[in-house]
């Protein structure tokens, strides 16, 4: 009587596994083949390199960040300059294991560029942030929002600050520490799914371009000391807009420069660039208190 009920027990728990297997599958995202997922291209090292340079990174033209969908099936981006004489969206679409531009009506842009960059208006669905000034922001996976806000004609002072969903509701904004808020054109920031991490861009005090900035969140729920992405990533140009594929495999983002034309305009050239997301878990501190000669305050 007791195998049969060992017997019995066992099976049930295999049957278990087999369900919470099928479930994990089942509820998981879906990713083109690794093989595919970034267009055939050979992945980048621990030195950022133009992503699918000569298609989406070009020398003629100025290309913003790319976009990923949730699922990695589609990404977006804008390119300007020669033939397209303002930011011309393009939309590419993974189907039958083959890339390809979709095409999208100038009527449904709008409605393309908020798929893979949510718009300002639903942030501001919630009544504790109507009437507060937000430039942008970001959302972790549980709902937090993390918003900056920009003072254009005040030599770009600001600040960023998050609201977290409690019961339903989001909390009242509170502004981060200088950990985050130190420098100027404080902006563009990217928290990783799961909070354990930060990114944005801004200016140093005496600098006159933005770098690219991590946080690393402690184990007391605060937030530690701004770390510059370093060099390889970090150059005299402008490097913004950092995030990191939904894949979690490659960090991407956005380099670039300001230039004056002869007629004394300005103008923007820059491209997407991407790397290998190790460069985060390197700059990790071993532990969650422990800090290094690589931490540099903004």
């Amino acid at each position: 009587m007791k195998s049969t009920v060992l017997v019995l027990l066992t099976l049930v728990l295999w049957l278990n596994t087999l369900l919470a297997q099928e479930n994990a599958i089942n509820n998981a995202p879906y990713f083109p083949p690794i093989e595919d997922r970034y267009l055939g291209q050979k992945k980048p090292g621990l030195i950022p390199e133009l992503f699918a340079s000569g298609i989406i990174a070009t020398e003629t033209h100025y290309e913003s960040v790319v976009k990923f969908s949730p699922d990695m099936t589609e990404f977006s981006f804008t390119r300007s300059g020669g033939v397209y004489k303002k930011p011309t969206l393009f939309v590419m679409q993974y189907n039958n294991r083959k890339w390809s531009r979709k095409a999208v009506l100038p009527t449904d842009e709008d409605k393309y560029k908020e798929h893979f960059n949510p718009a300002l208006a639903e942030l501001k669905k919630h009544e504790v942030f109507k009437d507060i000034p937000i430039t942008g922001f970001t959302m972790s996976a549980s709902g937090t929002y993390y918003f900056y806000f920009i003072d254009f004609e005040q030599d770009g002072k600001g600040h960023m600050s998050y609201s977290r969903l409690v019961n339903g509701e989001y909390e009242k904004p509170i502004k981060m520490s200088k950990a985050i808020n130190t420098g100027k054109y404080i902006a563009h920031p990217y928290i990783a799914p799961d909070e354990s991490y930060l990114l944005w861009d801004a200016e140093k005090e005496g600098e006159d371009t933005p770098d690219i900035y991590i946080s690393f969140k402690q184990k007391d729920g605060s937030w530690g000391t701004a770390i510059n992405l370093g060099a390889h990533i970090n150059t005299p140009l402008y490097e913004q807009y950092a995030k990191v594929t939904p894949d979690g495999k490659y960090l991407y983002f956005w380099r670039g420069d300001v230039k004056i034309r002869k007629d004394g305009s300005k103008c923007v050239e820059g491209s997407p660039y991407w790397v290998n997301a190790q460069v985060i878990e390197n700059l990790r501190p071993k532990q969650q208190n422990y800090q290094t000669n690589k931490n540099l305050e903004l």
